[in-house]
């Protein structure tokens, strides 16, 4: 037991030191500050630079007039001014940069706004600003010519009264349901992330030790089973101390802006059931050590540390997959296809509390993904206890899957004694 913790303890200290580790975590911090404040650091280098506009109007004053006006009340910083030059001066100028585009209106044949928008670069923004602006008045003109108050096209454009009313008393509301898609996104990336980072860092880890030969020095006097389950806990640890600085820096990062704070707010968090917060807890553990077991033992099967990318390849594919359907259960939760893989343990931890949090589905079908989840982990230990057992004493260029079965007659010449030896803890 003590030789157990002391490599626990060992694989986190050396972990928590190296370059690596401090590096990725200060830019961690430094993104989660850059993303909270991405608004204000938009609108520095912005500077609300003003656009000036040139207009060309062909309608005699028609357009012009109500597109400013129109324009104005949504958007300061679009300046139209009217010309009284042709396109080829106002091409000159805009090359010449005294001016960023020129507009050219008109009436079609139903006596309707048109417009050309030309400018030196593709600036998609500033012509949509324009295009909406230009849509007010048509609609506006078209309102006129129908003789429509200005009460009656208020009504015309006023949204449609649509209630969503679940039949369920169980089923969540929409604060519940907002606070829950969110919690869900968050839960995806971080197994998402999590995965790729911390179960290749064990896999790595073993493929290191066995390149510079250090596992034959651990193995006599630590057994395999322990190595494996020390590192799988260490790295964990190291994870949840990097997500412990990266929430702390997210709380304070939020203090300095309160347009990002206020906007959170609208998800309305505090109405989020305790069972979706327990759930994503849950799942994040299981999914991270049903990975991290996987990992292991991959990373036990390859002698190079040049091997591991391919070795955890397969792996890589299931958390890609995983998420991929994750995300397109985002917009049906209740597809036939995504409640089945949510029963598969490589996708039960993003698919199920997915369902769960969208759907509020019932407390049995999360119990089922949970025990799922851990009988695949118990027997995924079991197996790769066997297989890390014999593949640490694998050297070679091989980085082929077949090697799970040497590894596995390599346990089996273990002697009796050996075995009782490195049963874990």
């Amino acid at each position: 037991m003590n030789k157990f913790w002391m490599m626990l303890v060992h694989t986190y200290g050396t972990k928590l030191k190296t370059k690596s580790f401090i590096v990725t975590t200060i830019i961690l911090v430094a993104a989660i500050f850059l993303m909270a404040n991405i608004n204000k650091i938009i609108s520095y280098f912005d500077g609300h630079e003003v656009k000036h506009i040139a207009v060309l109007d062909e309608s005699n004053g028609v357009i012009f007039a109500p597109l400013k006006t129109s324009l104005a009340a949504v958007d300061k910083d679009i300046k139209l001014e009217k010309s009284g030059d042709d396109e080829t001066a106002l091409k000159k100028q805009v090359s010449e940069g005294k001016l960023d585009g020129y507009l050219v209106l008109s009436l079609d044949e139903r006596h309707l706004p048109k417009a050309v928008y030309r400018s030196e670069s593709s600036d998609s923004n500033t012509a949509d600003r324009l295009k909406n602006a230009l849509q007010t008045v048509k609609g506006q003109m078209v309102a006129g010519k129908l003789q429509l108050t200005s009460d009656k096209l208020a009504l015309l454009n006023s949204p449609v009264s649509f209630e969503k009313v679940p039949l369920d008393r169980k089923a969540q509301s929409k604060e519940q349901q907002g606070a829950a898609s969110a919690l869900v996104y968050v839960l995806l990336i971080a197994i998402y992330m999590s995965v790729l980072m911390y179960a290749n860092m064990i896999a790595t880890e073993v493929a290191v030790e066995k390149s510079s030969r250090v596992m034959e020095i651990l193995i006599s006097s630590v057994s395999p089973i322990k190595q494996m389950f020390a590192k799988i806990l260490g790295v964990g640890l190291l994870g949840l101390t990097q997500i412990i600085i990266a929430i702390a820096a997210g709380v304070l990062a939020l203090q300095t802006n309160s347009e990002v704070l206020s906007f959170i707010k609208h998800f309305h968090i505090s109405s989020m059931a305790a069972s979706t917060i327990g759930y994503a807890i849950v799942f994040f553990l299981l999914g991270y050590f049903l990975y991290a077991t996987l990992a292991a033992l991959l990373g036990s099967l390859v002698s190079r540390v040049e091997d591991i990318q391919q070795m955890v390849l397969p792996m890589t594919f299931l958390v890609v997959i995983g998420f991929m359907v994750s995300m397109y259960g985002m917009n049906q939760p209740d597809a036939a296809f995504v409640t089945v893989a949510s029963y598969i343990p490589f996708f039960t931890p993003m698919i199920m509390f997915m369902r769960y949090g969208l759907l509020g589905i019932p407390t049995w079908e999360v119990l089922v993904g949970i025990a799922i989840m851990i009988v695949s982990i118990i027997i995924l230990a079991v197996m790769g206890a066997r297989i890390y057992r014999g593949g640490v004493l694998m050297y070679g260029t091989s980085s082929s899957l077949k090697n799970i079965k040497t590894a596995f007659l390599l346990t089996k010449k273990e002697p009796t004694s050996e075995r009782k030896k490195n049963i874990p803890f």
